[in-house]
């Protein structure tokens, strides 16, 4: 899975640890060698809404996802430029080595997503019945 040589272990190991201190306020809905993610619904209630975020192993690089970006993307109003350069897209960050000023950073990001998003048990509610409602108006 990983590139030859790389130390994609470490990188993915130090990422999920960024997650792992939400997880006891979440749902684990992904934890394998692959991947690892957070929901803020159980299973019965989610939809795509209620992803948090995760980590997963690519061939060439470790992905870090996190979706209160994507939902408010002022929570990258300071983001550095060396954060920026790993993104792709709107929520994602790419990593191929272990970066403690970069995890940091995006541990920060993390924690104030989760108090915009996850934090308040009412904001997940919130969406799911939004999406709920918008897919029975097709």
């Amino acid at each position: 899975m990983a590139a030859p040589g790389s130390d994609f272990d470490a990188v993915y190991a130090r990422l999920k640890r960024i997650f792992e201190p939400y997880a006891p306020e979440m749902h684990v809905s992904a934890d394998d060698e692959k991947g690892y993610s957070l929901d803020l619904a159980p299973p019965e209630e989610r939809n795509p809404t209620t992803w948090f975020g995760g980590v997963m192993r690519w061939k060439h690089y470790v992905s870090f996802y996190l979706m209160p970006v994507y939902v408010d993307p002022g929570l990258l109003k300071n983001a550095s430029p060396e954060l920026r350069k790993r993104m792709q897209g709107k929520s994602c960050f790419n990593f191929t080595r272990v970066d403690e000023g970069l995890f940091a950073e995006l541990a920060d990001l993390t924690r104030r997503g989760y108090d915009a998003t996850a934090g308040d048990p009412e904001w997940g509610k919130r969406q799911r019945e939004r999406w709920d409602k918008a897919r029975s108006n097709r």
